[in-house]
């Protein structure tokens, strides 16, 4: 027993999980990667695969492959469902898992403040199964509005509304809109005066981690693209059929898509920790599990609220720089060291697409403030040296490429017919 390898359990594969995952690889030690899904996802480009520009294998790598050459790292298929920290064991609903450090970095998934009826008929877009939701929507939308002959259903179905002003809101609401410019192209007798896009945002500005004047300008970009931006607008209800605002006016619509919040995962809240109004998990400036001696977590499911007014944002950056401090503190713990190392975040800034060829890029040490082609085309390099797989990589420049150049969405394809 006293040869036994140190159990490293880490629950999530994505950008923090595989990170943290790959570190241990290189050492003396056996790690268990524990997710309900084999692969690992890139969610900053899911509203791609919504909007038919990139198919799922583009997006998403097969675990196993990062992991091919390290026998000392193994996968586990399965939901993992709570800890019990006095047993050092995960539960999962394909069995109990030993560990002697475990690392929750299980991410997160949408917040809809407790709108149960939003929550019911709207559009999340966290998963890979949303996303393809949502294009086999929206397609639908088209085909069976040129079939309608009832003027105020059709002017419903191509009602397209976006709710959260954040990237993924801007990102989706300018990727509709270019879609939106294809399908112009190709149904010969729709009335495209008919289709109208909504970003819907509950504050008085988008993209709230930007300067004003980027701000600004992404309000103005996407209304050029069509987009109605309606800015201090809150949803309270949605029927499937109805938006329902606070000001008590109504959008009949037959699309909402959610965008304006997410929450961790809501297993997190049964690992025996102490968790904020999101569900995160709150840690030590170790990364640690306040009142834990093993249990670490990571990334969007963890509150780290150090030196700053807010629990750092769920963005890949603070995942994967998390993933190394707990690595290193997890090793030091191993060697039976007592200091561990304080996690301190690098900004490494904010950008945001909002449709082809068009970007918004916030200034910073490292870069200057950019807009336009030249943000996008930053965006476009920040985006494609993150993916997984050369081959995705080459892959995905190319669609890029041809669809900066002409427009073209050969993904338009509905996928969810019966047989």
């Amino acid at each position: 027993m006293a040869d036994k390898k140190p159990r490293i359990v880490i629950v999530g594969a994505g950008f923090g999980g595989v990170k943290l995952a790959k570190l241990f690889a290189k050492d003396d030690v056996d790690v268990t990667l524990v997710d309900r899904h084999n692969y690992h996802l890139f969610q900053p480009l899911l509203y791609q695969v919504s909007t038919a520009v990139l198919s799922t294998d583009e997006i998403a790598y097969p675990i196993r492959t990062f992991f091919r050459k390290n026998p000392n790292v193994e996968f586990f298929m399965a939901k993992a469902q709570g800890v019990d920290q006095s047993r050092n064991v995960l539960l999962t609903n394909h069995g109990e898992i030993e560990y002697d450090y475990l690392v929750l970095a299980a991410g997160a998934t949408t917040n809809f403040f407790g709108m149960k009826e939003v929550e019911e008929h709207s559009f999340g877009m966290k998963s890979l199964q949303e996303a393809l939701h949502i294009r086999n929507h929206v397609l639908h939308m088209f085909e069976r509005a040129n079939k309608s002959k009832d003027p105020e259903e059709r002017k419903k179905m191509l009602s397209f509304v976006i709710v959260g002003g954040g990237p993924t809101g801007i990102e989706e609401a300018g990727a509709i809109s270019e879609l939106v410019g294809i399908q112009k192209k190709e149904f010969h007798n729709l009335d495209f005066s008919e289709v109208s896009i909504k970003l819907i945002e509950a504050t008085p500005n988008v993209l709230p981690m930007m300067p004003q004047n980027l701000r600004d300008h992404t309000v103005k970009v996407l209304r050029g693209k069509g987009v109605d931006v309606m800015l201090d607008t809150q949803v309270v209800g949605y029927d499937g059929h109805t938006i329902k605002l606070k000001n008590g006016e109504e959008i009949p619509t037959s699309t909402l898509i959610w965008a304006a919040g997410v929450k961790a995962v809501p297993f997190i809240a049964d690992c025996g920790g102490e968790v904020d109004r999101a569900g995160r998990v709150i840690v030590d400036e170790n990364l640690r599990v306040n009142g834990s001696k093993n249990v670490f977590a990571i990334g969007d499911c963890a509150n780290f609220c150090h030196g700053t007014e807010r629990p750092l944002p769920t963005v890949a950056p603070v995942a994967t720089q998390e993933a190394k401090v707990a690595h290193e503190n997890i090793l030091r713990l191993i060697r039976g060291e007592e200091n561990l190392q304080t996690f301190v975040y690098k900004d490494l800034g904010a950008m945001a697409t909002i449709g082809r060829g068009e970007a918004v890029v916030a200034k910073t040490s490292m870069n200057p403030e950019m807009t336009g082609f030249i943000a996008w085309c930053a965006w476009m390099f920040v985006h494609l040296i993150r993916l997984a797989g050369t081959h995705t990589n080459i892959t995905v420049a190319i669609k890029w490429t041809w669809n900066l150049l002409s427009g073209t969405r050969l993904g338009r394809i509905i996928t969810n017919i019966k047989i």
